[in-house]
């Protein structure tokens, strides 16, 4: 890796912090919210449940990307930062940059993501295909 181990270190630190402030921010926000009261119609109702599921939601991806940052800085450790776990091929100093964590270089990420993808959609048509199947056999 070109870049100095200890700035890419400082930088996942600091970007550890403020993720673990995020989610303390989350976590207070939340807790402040009265639970189980109902109030107002059902439109409030159902706004505030909204807005609780989207923080729910907010917290488990700042959790994620808290985990990504630990595991970041144990490649660092080890001294595995900054190499593609797909390909093995060092991962550009832009990227880390950009997204520090990262386990993959560019092309690999995009191959990885078209592959999920597929696999994705083939899932949803197969769920598909078995709702239709079964709404045949009860008619």
């Amino acid at each position: 890796m070109t870049e100095k181990p200890e700035e890419m270190k400082a930088m996942l630190l600091k970007m550890k912090e403020e993720t673990l402030k995020e989610i303390n921010k989350t976590v207070k926000s939340g807790s402040d919210a009265p639970i189980n009261e109902p109030s107002g119609d059902i439109y409030d109702q159902a706004s505030s449940e909204r807005d609780r599921e989207l923080g729910l939601l907010l917290g488990d991806r700042e959790r994620e990307k808290l985990r990504n940052i630990d595991e970041a800085l144990l490649r660092l450790e080890e001294g595995e930062y900054g190499i593609c776990e797909e390909c093995e091929e060092e991962i550009p100093i832009g990227r880390l940059k950009i997204v520090p964590f990262a386990r993959h270089c560019v092309k690999c990420k995009a191959d990885l993501e078209k592959q999920q993808a597929q696999t994705k959609r083939f899932e949803e048509d197969r769920a598909y295909r078995e709702i239709s199947l079964g709404e045949e056999e009860e008619g």
